[in-house]
């Protein structure tokens, strides 16, 4: 996939100048949060490529965006428009996804990164609710800016050389203020040192580049246990996912958030945080507990408040029952000097603070809780085997923080790889198909049902000598993959830091497990009934259209994007006679099996009248009659178009269909309007008139069903012009590549909502 690091990243953004595009932006249009997507060629994939204002962690769900996901830059991208989103409602309304992982106030726009020949991208910027509900002319400039000139960056790259993409998005930090004087620092030192209520920093990570004496104190931990570190991974009375959540709340909304928290014994702090575009000013203060609300030890929780709303503050959150309100790590209370600038070395009372334990990555946090809601709507909504597959390797590795991932299918007595992240394909090759009774964890976990962590190598090579062995892995979770009581696979997690995996963390990734399970059984009974309808489908439709002498022909089948993927659209071409064809086009209502067979039996009705040499309009008469004596349960819409080779004449006849489309060798297009006719199947005795129109050589005839031209809240009669519009503006000297064009609005699943048929015939000059 091409994933270099360093300079050679470095090209794939214009030497870096794709950088500059995204700070300017969001410069010139006050964002407060920016993030660049790219499109890599030969994947289905968006890749998030540039990041500011906030951290990597908080973007973790968004990494790698299927190109047909219900997210804000996936349709921006496809319409080449702005998507605008003007508050927490309309993000839930509209993109529920994003909504359950950003629970938070806040205004987006996404943007195409696109020049005329190419869309290469998208750029998404959020601003605090205090912006206004829209974009002013200056912004919409700005984005539109940036976009051809991210674009164009974009492009001569390319052209220089194969395009190449980082494996993990880049941080772009904001302009700085300039460094202040080295005295007025010392002196904003010696000021926040003399203040009495605990002053501290944390950076966009959420890590703390600074505290005071009075904020160590406050907390009972010094600069050398917490500087670097995020403070709830550190303080195990502030380990708990609500204060993590205050802090994103914090960093997304750039609105100031508060919450108070019992530091054991009864010691009840206020927390009050305060944001920017680079980073967390937090201010810590001694508050009344909850005796003073009457309420009692240990039975508040966690609140989130402006700051400022009186000194008195409500019961907050506490750390479980029975937790010691200390970290284990903290200096004495009132241990001078325990402030420090990142840099600087500590004071002999902290130095003598115990060393902290090894920092180990991402522990289960507010973060992962949101990861795991975004996994579960995200496998809510994947259908195949293939999608479970794709979004499960693409989205956990960059939530949860393994280095590489394996996922199995038990198949046949046997364990195949179906998916893998982090390891080489000959070295994952060398492991498929391992039998399910084999003595190794994987087969092992999947028997017994109970997963297994190995926190070190020692660990893993202790229980199972002969286990595989891969650089850089020093942490394993084996997790069986169980739904409704049956086995479907195993989910194999390696890290590359030796990982403890405490009690929440094996919970949070055994339920993890659980959803991958539900996930792939149902992907499975759906590629299973998939495969079914496809044939089904397949069997009723032309297998090919024959190729006629002076015509040329091109055709497109769109199953629509919900359920088993078969309908009752289809399309026909029929030779009547040496200088004589046929073109059909119908539409039977329903997308399942009934659907499907009843169209059969119209196309067959159909094709039999045709060759007998009937009229468009009797050929209709003489099927609505056969329907009519089958007594079906639901109507078909037709359309027959009779093509005369040697009067060079069209006549065609219409049964409630959407009327063809006629382009002329000049590119002007006209809709072929013919008296409407009942649908078929609703009265038996029912007379459908001809229309006959003249036919140039070198034009093309269009038809189509109702599928590519209705759209939820859009007129069909704007629907239809702009499809016209499409048409007039081909080149169709390609007839494929036409049909391709004029389906590509409605080609995503996730954007369409019925079947869609095609039939383009092109009279040779």
């Amino acid at each position: 996939m091409g994933e270099p690091a360093g300079a050679d990243a470095e090209d794939v953004f214009g030497a870096g100048r794709l950088d500059a595009v995204l700070v300017d932006v969001m410069r010139d249009t006050g964002a407060s949060v920016g993030l660049v997507y790219l499109r890599v060629p030969g994947e289905d994939m968006l890749r998030l490529a540039l990041v500011s204002g906030v951290s990597r962690e908080i973007a973790a769900p968004w990494v790698r965006i299927p190109d047909d996901a219900p997210i804000p830059v996936v349709d921006a991208m496809r319409d080449r428009e702005l998507v605008w989103l003007g508050g927490q409602e309309e993000i839930a309304r509209r993109y529920p996804r994003l909504g359950i992982v950003l629970p938070y106030d806040f205004l987006l726009v996404a943007a195409p990164i696109a020049d005329d020949t190419a869309v290469r991208g998208g750029i998404v910027l959020l601003w605090p609710v205090w912006h206004p509900p829209h974009l002013d002319d200056r912004e919409r400039a700005a984005l539109d800016g940036c976009g051809r000139r991210a674009a164009r960056l974009l492009r001569r790259a390319a052209e220089r050389e194969p395009a190449s993409y980082p494996s993990e998005p880049r941080v772009v930090h904001p302009a700085r203020p300039p460094e202040a004087d080295p005295v007025l620092a010392r002196s904003a030192l010696h000021f926040a040192e003399r203040l009495p209520v605990g002053c501290c920093a944390l950076d966009l990570d959420g890590r703390l580049t600074f505290l005071n004496t009075a904020a160590a104190e406050l907390v009972q931990a010094g600069a050398a246990a917490l500087l670097g570190r995020r403070p709830w991974e550190v303080l195990l009375w502030l380990n708990d996912p609500v204060f993590e959540d205050c802090y994103r709340a914090a960093v997304i909304t750039r609105r100031p958030v508060s919450f108070t928290v019992m530091r054991r014994p009864a010691t009840w702090l206020l927390f009050e945080l305060y944001p920017d575009a680079t980073g967390v000013s937090v201010h810590i203060t001694r508050v009344a507990g909850p005796a003073a609300t009457g309420e009692g030890e240990g039975e508040g929780e966690g609140t989130g408040r402006e700051p400022g709303a009186g000194a008195a503050a409500p019961p907050g959150a506490h750390a479980p029952p029975g937790v010691s309100g200390t970290s284990g790590v903290s200096a004495p209370s009132g241990a001078p000097g325990a402030s420090m600038i990142p840099g600087t070395s500590a004071t002999s009372a902290t130095s003598r603070s115990p060393a902290p334990p090894p920092r180990y990555a991402e522990p289960v946090g507010a973060g992962a809780v949101y990861h795991l809601m975004h996994m579960a709507a995200t496998l809510a909504e994947a259908v195949g085997v293939h999608d479970v597959v794709e979004l499960v390797a693409d989205q956990i590795v960059p939530a949860f923080g393994p280095q590489g991932l394996v996922l199995m299918s038990a198949d046949e007595g046997r364990l195949r790889i179906i998916g893998h992240r982090g390891y080489s394909q000959e070295f994952v090759d060398r492991y498929d198909g391992t039998p399910v009774t084999a003595e190794v964890a994987d087969a092992q976990v999947l028997a017994t049902g109970v997963p297994v962590f190995f926190t070190s190598p020692e660990d893993l090579y202790r229980a199972h000598p002969r286990a595989p062995r891969y650089r850089d892995r020093s942490a394993w979770a084996f997790l069986p993959l169980i739904a409704s009581g049956r086995p479907v696979g195993s989910l194999i997690l390696s890290y590359a830091l030796p990982r403890p995996f405490p009690a929440a963390e094996r919970a949070l990734l055994t339920s993890l497990a659980g959803l991958i399970a539900q996930a792939l059984a149902r992907a499975r009974l759906y590629d299973a009934k998939h495969s079914l309808a496809r044939s089904l489908q397949t069997s009723l439709l032309p297998h090919r259209l024959v190729p006629l002498p002076g015509v040329e022909v091109a055709a497109r089948y769109l199953p629509a994007g919900h359920g088993m993927d078969v309908g009752g659209d289809f399309y026909d071409l029929v030779r009547a006679a040496p200088d004589t064809v046929i073109a059909v086009i119908g539409d039977v209502q329903g997308h399942d099996p009934n659907a499907a067979a009843l169209m059969g039996q119209v196309r067959t009705a159909v094709h039999a009248h045709a060759t007998a040499g009937a009229s468009p309009g009797d050929v209709l008469a003489r099927t609505n009659r056969l329907l009519n004596d089958l007594e079906p349960d639901r109507f078909t819409s037709c359309l027959i178009v009779e093509l005369d080779l040697a009067r060079h004449r069209l006549r065609l006849a219409t049964a409630g269909h959407p009327p063809p489309l006629l382009r002329a060798p000049d590119g002007r297009t006209r809709l072929l309007e013919a008296p409407p006719g009942l649908l078929l199947g609703i009265a038996p005795d029912v007379e459908y008139a001809t229309t006959e129109v003249a036919w140039e050589p070198g034009s093309v005839l269009a038809l189509y069903t109702d599928g590519l031209v209705e759209e939820p809240g859009v007129d069909i009669g704007t629907a239809t012009a702009e499809l016209s519009g499409r048409l007039g503006r081909s080149r169709p000297g390609d007839l494929d590549a036409l049909a391709d064009a004029l389906i590509r609005r409605v080609k995503s699943p996730a954007h369409r909502t019925d079947d869609v048929a095609l039939l383009l015939v092109r009279r040779e000059p």
